[in-house]
């Protein structure tokens, strides 16, 4: 099978060549004729499979019917990141069409998506506080929508955005296709998808295992020393295109800094960062020019680059679901890759949860030559500063046959 059997716009040919497209995957094959049949649409997959190509597709599809240079169809999705990505996938998969696209997002100005707003655009991708902010100023008209895209829609649950989500819907017409995509679905998603969508179609896709492309192994080590093992297995790994993940920002900035010093090109993805930053970092490892990005879980949903080799868990995540979207930054479309993640002893239970998902005992690595020895740095106490001490003052008594008198503070 090949994407000729969708019978879509011829136009959109060059665009998926161009996007390096041979054979459908198993969620596109499934949902983009449903998509182009025009039924609603409840689809799960893993990531990595070209579910982006999924909805826009069918969206460029019939977008190249009917009027132009007015707002026909919204994408909403959680990140400034994953926004930016789906409008990249956009302008290559409609490359030669003239449709037009924007983004629109928090943390940078709103100028130049005003302007985009005012020239026209057919797809309008964006995350939900922002949306509301310009829909509410004007500049942002939804009454001619008529394909509804909520992506990643329990990651915006997560984030809290549901209330927004709900607000958006109200703003765009009632008779519309709506395609909502989730990995996972809790409560709050189902009784969104409930109340939205009209008689969907439902698409599972591989949903209770990370990607078959990708190799596990679990690195025990103290805690101590995961720096350190870090920078061994890097040695013994093919450091093109490395992702590493910490759970908290300050540690992201810290082991960045710290593989600098070793050599390594090497930036950094977290909530820290400003939008500036936060595009060079991406694009300076899409390209090449940085071996190794060290993030937080900003970046395990969404991140589009085909190239990386492997995901190290610097610290494991808190949950299964967030470790198969951080390891589904490798093995995509249908590469290889390899996730490795360090664990120490208080780890335990969220391995056990790990392979209850994987149904199997995930292999455990030990790096010869490497001392696992080290002893913890001994924690320096700082011994209190000399003084004379002060004077204690005792609370004057009381005659109130009800009270005792205060004991002295101390």
């Amino acid at each position: 099978m090949n994407f000729n059997h969708f019978k879509l716009d011829s136009r959109l040919m060059a665009g998926i060549t161009k996007s390096g497209y041979e054979t459908p995957t198993p969620v596109q094959e499934q949902a983009i004729p449903a998509a182009l049949a025009g039924h609603d649409l409840i689809a799960t997959a893993q990531t990595g499979t070209g579910k982006t190509a999924t909805f826009v597709l069918p969206i460029l599809h019939k977008l190249l019917t009917g009027p132009r240079h007015r707002t026909r169809a919204l994408i909403v999705t959680p990140t400034r990141e994953l926004a930016e990505q789906i409008n990249d996938n956009i302008r290559t998969l409609s490359a030669g069409t003239n449709l037009r696209s924007a983004t629109i997002y928090g943390g940078v100005g709103t100028a130049p998506q005003v302007k985009a707003l005012k020239m026209g655009v057919e797809i309008l991708v964006a995350c939900p506080g922002r949306l509301l902010d310009l829909a509410a100023q004007g500049f942002a008209r939804l009454g001619d929508i008529e394909i509804l895209v909520l992506d990643e829609a329990d990651r915006m649950f997560d984030m809290g955005f549901m209330p927004d989500v709900r607000r958006i819907i109200k703003l765009v017409p009632a008779k519309r296709q709506t395609m909502l995509f989730s990995a996972t679905f809790p409560t709050e998603v189902e009784k969104l998808a409930a109340e939205t969508l009209s008689a969907p179609q439902r698409i599972a896709v591989g949903l209770s295992r990370p990607a078959h492309t990708v190799s596990h192994a679990l690195y025990p080590v103290p805690k101590h020393l995961k720096t350190a093992l870090t920078f061994e297995i890097l040695k013994q790994t093919d450091t093109n295109s490395v992702l590493i993940f910490a759970r908290t920002r300050h540690r992201a900035q810290s082991l960045s800094i710290k593989l600098s010093r070793e050599g390594y090109r090497v930036t950094s993805l977290h909530s820290d960062r400003t939008q500036g930053q936060r595009q060079s970092a991406l694009s300076g490892f899409k390209d090449g020019r940085y071996q190794i990005m060290v993030a937080t879980d900003i970046a395990a949903r969404g991140l589009d680059v085909d190239s990386i080799s492997h995901v190290i868990n610097f610290d494991i995540p808190d949950t299964a679901d967030a470790y198969i979207h951080r390891i589904g930054r490798t093995g995509r479309a249908e590469r290889t890759g390899d996730a490795f993640t360090l664990v120490t002893p208080d780890d335990d239970e969220m391995v056990r949860e790990l392979e209850k998902i994987m149904q199997q005992r995930l292999p455990r690595e030990v790096i010869n030559g490497f001392n696992y020895n080290v002893p913890a740095p001994i924690q320096q106490i700082q011994p209190a500063p000399r003084g004379p001490k002060p004077t204690q003052h005792r609370p004057a008594a009381t005659h109130s046959r009800d009270r005792k008198p205060h004991p002295p503070r101390r």
